[in-house]
């Protein structure tokens, strides 16, 4: 059973495309599944509307719950790229417009009922997490939740369908449950638990995936959603690209084409940093080598020797080009580590560690950090938190992808670096803290030249979306 995650129509208009697959790699039907597939973040979107919408009706009639306007932490959502829309003002509208205020946008992915869907163990359980959801803080700092506000049921109502994971097919005939889409980067990265356990219980083995590399979906699959889950995992695929590693080792992003054994090597440091990295949470590793055309035998060599010296089978795959024949090889290297028994699965940090203890684990363990820079902003925000319970939370921290550091130009395995934590928000009904690093949004920006311009609707037919 493959269980993966939903597209957003952000990024399908946007730089990276859909996330359906590609050449004989998809799932199917590739058109729908990137085009509001079930309706399910339309519905999130409308949830999260709905919250706000209430929140700032409560704000001009009466604020029984004595809500302070300058400090709310809930934004607003939409499931699409808009910069502009990342920091703005509401309640203009006069005497009867509402409350004036500082308000803001994110990404339905980066949505904590995103993160609450995803996580969710039915739907009583779904009502008591957006109760227990920080809207806020009143004038003396006792945070608000949206439990206050009644509006649980509401919610749920328009989650009845949602809740339900999504079956489709890949090209070759898997089932995959495609459900729930939080971005790894900028939220937790992981499809519902709802999917998984539902995987579980039809297939001998189940394979999802959590996006961004060690640093970022691993960590947070492994750290925020197996913890929550009860989940064990057995093995961890590192997915590695002869081109990315050169890329990584200095290499020109235009001229990644040309055999470079050394850039090659160079980049391999980056690796080597993901393979121990899920070593720490004792799951054992496999590198997928997906091959390109203008790959050479030494370069792809120079990869699997290296894994080699590190005790992690590396084997070449070819989905793009193969599909599921193509990957045979790999499905064999899965398989014998699946039966070895090797794995020992473990959170990275314990639940009682404190806040800023596991931020500073995350970025000395997994991203090579030499510690914390934290902003007296971020650091009175932990204080809040821990006394409103949330001490014992895990931490989901909203990093680049580009780089094990908050700096997308430092590439490779970079070190002498500390991670700038400028931020933190609740999100006490998902039941973790985000912490917001270096210059990372939560809601993104379009390109200059957007994915949009090229889809387009013809005789029926979308073409343009890849």
């Amino acid at each position: 059973m493959l269980c993966l995650r939903e597209p957003s129509l952000g990024p399908v208009f946007g730089i990276k495309g859909g996330a359906a697959g590609g050449g004989y790699s998809q799932v199917v039907p590739m058109e729908e599944i990137n085009l509001h597939f079930t309706g399910d973040f339309h519905a999130i979107s409308s949830a999260h509307g709905l919250l706000s919408a209430v929140l700032d009706n409560h704000l001009y009639r009466p604020n029984t719950l004595g809500i302070d306007p300058t400090r709310i932490t809930w934004p607003r959502a939409i499931d699409m790229n808009d910069r502009a829309l990342r920091s703005i003002v509401v309640g203009l509208g006069g005497r009867t417009g509402g409350v004036p205020r500082e308000d803001g946008f994110v990404i339905t992915a980066a949505s904590e009922i995103m993160a609450i869907f995803c996580l969710a163990d039915g739907t009583s359980d779904l009502k008591d997490r957006i109760d227990r959801i920080i809207i806020g803080y009143d004038r003396t700092g006792v945070p608000i939740r949206a439990g206050g506000l009644g509006v649980s049921g509401a919610m749920a109502a328009l989650l009845k369908d949602a809740v339900n994971p999504n079956l489709v097919q890949t090209l070759g005939g898997t089932p995959a449950l495609i459900h729930g889409g939080p971005f790894a980067n900028i939220a937790h990265g992981c499809n519902s638990l709802t999917a998984t356990r539902v995987g579980l219980s039809l297939g001998d083995v189940v394979v999802t995936e959590a996006g961004f590399g060690a640093d970022l979906g691993a960590e947070k699959f492994f750290d925020i959603k197996c913890r929550f889950g009860d989940l064990e995992p057995e093995a961890a695929v590192i997915v590695a690209t002869v081109r990315a590693l050169k890329m990584n080792g200095g290499k020109a992003k235009d001229d990644l084409a040309t055999e470079d054994v050394e850039a090659v090597n160079r980049g391999f440091e980056n690796l080597k940093a993901h393979a121990e990295n899920v070593r720490k949470f004792g799951v054992p590793p496999i590198v997928a080598l997906n091959r390109f055309a203008t790959d050479t035998d030494a370069e792809l060599s120079a990869v699997i020797d290296g894994c080699a010296a590190l005790g992690v089978r590396a084997v070449i795959a070819d989905p793009w080009g193969g599909g599921g024949s193509g990957c045979l090889d790999l499905a064999d290297a899965v398989w014998e580590v699946l039966e070895s028994g090797e794995a020992n699965y473990q959170p990275l940090y314990p639940d009682d560690m404190g806040l800023i203890e596991k931020m500073e684990t995350v970025a000395r363990e997994i991203y090579g950090a030499d510690g914390l820079d934290v902003h007296p902003k971020a650091a009175k925000e932990v204080e809040v938190l821990e006394e409103a319970g949330l001490r014992n939370a895990p931490v989901c921290i909203a990093k680049t992808q580009y780089s094990f550091s908050d700096d997308p130009a430092l590439l490779g395995r970079p070190s002498g670096f500390k991670i700038h934590v400028r931020e933190v928000t609740p999100s006490a009904g998902a039941g973790f803290v985000v912490a917001k690093t270096g210059a990372i949004m939560t809601m993104p920006g379009l390109g200059p030249v957007p994915s949009a311009m090229s889809v387009d609707l013809l005789d029926g037919v979308v073409t343009g979306l890849f």
